[in-house]
């Protein structure tokens, strides 16, 4: 996929305000208010964006963070992270590679039966296709 290059104009027109703010701001949507925390079913997440694939479903878990919670991306590419030194804390920012739409962070506090991971991503960044 080649890189997804648009102007905050472009990107304000195609997108809510609320996943302008998220994806392209670096914000974060108040927690336990996606319909992705609790969606079931067998699909793929997309980035609200530029659509690239981006986790599974079966590979979310439940992190009574608030937020969807994944233990792993699609595949080895899907996301690309980044040092965020923001709000005095030091974590690992995941984004989009296709079009560098901010989607959440990782922490490795996830299942330690798996990955270890716990990659804490925006609801209003994905789009969940199922049965994909």
């Amino acid at each position: 996929m080649t890189k997804v290059t648009k102007s905050p104009e472009q990107w304000r027109e195609q997108l809510t305000a609320e996943q302008y703010r998220v994806t392209r701001e670096q914000g974060t949507e108040r927690p336990f208010t996606s319909d992705y925390n609790t969606q079931n079913g067998q699909g793929i997440y997309h980035c609200v964006c530029c659509s690239a694939p981006l986790f599974e479903n079966e590979h979310k878990f439940d992190a009574g963070c608030g937020w969807p919670s994944f233990d792993r991306p699609l595949g080895e590419h899907s996301v690309a992270e980044h040092s965020d030194t923001s709000h005095g804390m030091r974590r690992t920012e995941v984004v989009c590679p296709h079009c560098d739409a901010h989607l959440g962070h990782v922490f490795p506090d996830g299942p330690p039966d798996t990955t270890g991971q716990r990659y804490c991503i925006n609801g209003v960044a994905l789009d969940f296709h199922p049965d994909e």
